[in-house]
């Protein structure tokens, strides 16, 4: 999607609000719940040296035991995807992936406190049920796949269910957290920006996935004849224009429409002002539109693996715009190394967007490679000649370790996205975890299981996630910003 912006405008903030928070997490790092004073946002540094150093987590180019991961940068700017792997998370079958795909000005940023912050959120909800359930004597845990037989018709059994409801809460919880976080974060400015999420989590033989926007998820699998591959789409584009959603926008007053030369990319308007013209429905962030139909609750499915079952593929709507699912299934399904699929899918779309499109900008791309099977390449020649490692880092000056990625991110000394009468503390040394004890639900919940039938969009979006800033005046939207 990339992060330019035709206009240079941006939103005004005032009000020095603050943020809150409990961590309590399981993850190696034990579990704990800390709580700091106020203090202001410079431990950014120790923050990503921290994250970092957690075994199994990957989330620069490189890969791992089961995965790889690659990202390159486009030609609007800055790279605004982020992507993260992090094995034996929570327990030591369980791996989550993650690809978040930043726009507007602050994009880059946003996907990757997102992606830092998500997994730990997803984390301390599910530790806290499980400390629920095991406090009430019923045993749910994720990290024992085989479940007691008792039945179910369909060869499912009651635990099965109960641990597909749990996930879902946890992850309706944790994109509702998430979402507010950033909202009171005095150092992000999600105003006008925002990320895509699609997260995924392999738990023995289930697949649980959690998304907002048009990032996809897709699956290669062997047909019934074990002779070929198939692609799978596991995800749902969530734009515009998808029947639910154009509904829920313009029920909030949001407008949608797309412009006339670009007739095949709908957008989300403000209902007094031509912008900002946000391509998709669902998006973290995007706080001047959040009023209108822009929501931040995911899609949540589960899927039972079988032993067709090969890969999975998450990647960020630079790779979908040119490349179709089956193209990247044979892509993965042919590379001479497991270690390099990632990349070569990125080498590929870059390819095609040279040739589809020439006088377009090519926009930044993110990909992540999940094989089930658990195994990768043996030789460690590959390792070294990409430079792939758990997160690639450097000292500045001061002597101090940053990641790479990270070092020409603007610091902001003072963005507040929204007006709010809440006082919170400042951001943790790592991230906000939900306050697990005080939720209780979700007010909003994911749409029927019919809307899963929807198949992606085609249509090839060549452009900025969104048009321009929105203009506003104190009559206008009083609620929204303070000029």
């Amino acid at each position: 999607m990339g992060g330019c912006i035709s206009t240079s405008a941006q939103s005004n903030f005032s009000n020095g609000q603050k943020d809150s928070s409990s961590f309590n997490s399981c993850m190696g790092i034990g579990l704990c719940r800390l709580k700091r004073d106020c203090k202001p946002f410079d431990d950014h540094v120790s923050q990503a040296q921290y994250l970092s150093s957690i075994p199994n987590r990957i989330f620069t180019n490189g890969r791992s035991q089961t995965s790889c991961i690659f990202t390159q940068q486009g030609r609007k700017g800055v790279n605004q995807d982020a992507m993260i792997v992090w094995e034996d998370f929570i327990s030591d079958d369980v791996t989550f992936c993650g690809v978040f795909d930043g726009h507007g000005p602050y994009g880059h940023i946003v996907s990757r406190k997102v992606r830092d912050a998500l997994p730990l959120k997803l984390s301390s909800f599910f530790n806290a049920y499980e400390s629920k359930q095991n406090g009430s004597g019923s045993a749910l845990c994720v990290g024992h796949p085989k479940k007691a037989e008792r039945g179910i018709d369909d060869g499912s059994t009651v635990e099965d269910d109960e641990v597909e409801l749990l996930w879902r809460e946890v992850f309706l919880k944790s994109y509702k957290e998430m979402d507010k976080e950033l909202r009171s974060h005095r150092h992000v400015d999600c105003f006008c920006s925002g990320s895509t999420a699609v997260t995924v989590l392999k738990q023995g033989s289930n697949l649980f996935m959690g998304y907002i926007g048009d990032s996809r998820a897709i699956m290669g699998s062997k047909d019934s004849n074990d002779d070929s591959m198939v692609a799978i789409q596991l995800t749902v584009d969530l734009k515009p224009d998808l029947p639910r959603e154009a509904e829920r926008i313009k029920r909030c007053k949001g407008r949608v429409f797309a412009l006339q030369d670009e007739p095949e990319v709908s957008r989300v308007w403000l209902p007094f002002d031509d912008a900002p013209g946000l391509a998709m429905a669902r998006a973290f962030g995007d706080f001047c539109l959040k009023e209108y139909g822009v929501i931040s609750v995911p899609e949540f499915s589960h899927r039972v693996l079988t032993d067709r079952d090969k890969f999975v593929v998450l990647a960020s709507d630079g790779i979908w715009d040119v490349l179709s699912n089956e193209e990247v299934v044979e892509i993965v399904s042919s590379v001479s190394t497991r270690s390099s699929a990632a990349k070569v899918i990125v080498e590929s779309a870059a390819r095609e967007w040279k040739s589809k499109y020439p006088t377009s900008k090519m926009d930044d791309c993110a990909v992540v490679c999940l094989f089930l099977d658990g195994k990768m390449d043996s030789e460690s020649s590959d390792c070294e000649e990409q430079g792939f490692s758990s997160a690639t880092l450097h000292s500045n000056h001061s002597g101090n370790v940053i990641e790479s990625e990270d070092v020409y991110e603007p610091y902001l000394q003072r963005n507040v996205t929204v007006r709010s009468t809440e006082e919170n503390d400042t951001y943790k040394h790592l991230v906000e975890a939900a306050a697990v004890a005080s939720e209780t639900g979700v007010k909003s919940s994911p749409g029927s299981c019919e809307d899963h039938n929807w198949s992606g969009l085609e249509g090839v979006t060549r452009v900025n996630s969104i048009v321009q800033l929105p203009r506003f005046t104190g009559e206008q939207s009083p609620n929204l910003i303070e000029l």
